[in-house]
């Protein structure tokens, strides 16, 4: 007999993948804090009184903690975006027609589709700028190749790459209250089903001679 499913496996998918966006989001959320209230310019006992100071790791190792989880997010989001084409599709169809007073989203929605605007925005800039930093030589603190300056100074996609997270953190956060109970509601049956089968395997165990 084919075992009952305990959600679909779109939401099944949709769990997994945003369990690891979740996961890789929060890792690369307080790396970046890391960097942001210990940052690297200055000398201990001078303007920067902090430099040097080590919290869990060194800063090498924060660097790279930072490096890799933000490659594992932009590779989920990567895989969330065809996953949730449609409703991509459709809700950019809608708020075009509401701009143009077509059609009429609710405030609910116009909220959750700004929301969404943002982590894509802010998200993609803060990757770009961040890849910039990791593939451009020269681009990376403390570099003996002089500044490339493509574009901006290093100075200047520090900022970029710094507020852009900033931003995409809040967004992200704000995404999350706002589909905190799907992810209760699931998490709730799969919390369930594993309880009745607990239930079920013990009271599936044979009887020993002792307890006769």
């Amino acid at each position: 007999m084919e075992k009952k499913r305990v959600v679909s496996i779109q939401t099944r998918n949709n769990l997994i993948l945003d369990s690891l966006l979740f996961v890789s989001g929060l890792i690369t959320a307080i790396s970046g804090i890391f960097f942001l209230f210990l940052p690297v310019a200055g000398y201990q006992g001078g303007r920067n009184p902090l430099y040097g100071v080590t919290i869990f790791f060194e800063r090498h190792a924060w660097s790279d903690i930072h490096i890799w989880a933000s490659v594992a997010i932009m590779a989920f989001a990567a895989l969330h975006i065809p996953l949730h084409w449609k409703w991509i599709m459709n809700m950019t169809k809608s708020g075009v027609k509401t701009v143009f007073g077509k059609s009429k989203l609710n405030k609910y929605s116009q909220f959750n589709l700004g929301i969404n605007i943002m982590i894509g925005l802010s998200g993609l800039i803060c990757g770009f700028s961040g890849l910039y930093f990791l593939l451009v030589p020269g681009a990376f603190h403390n570099s003996i190749i002089p500044d490339p300056m493509w574009l901006f100074t290093s100075l200047t996609w520090d900022l970029i790459h710094t507020w852009s997270g900033v931003i995409a953190i809040a967004a992200s956060t704000l995404h999350f209250y706002i589909h905190w109970k799907w992810f209760y509601k699931v998490f709730r049956k799969y919390g369930q089903a594993f309880g009745k089968n607990l239930k079920g395997n013990q009271a599936n165990q044979p009887v020993s001679a002792q307890q006769v």
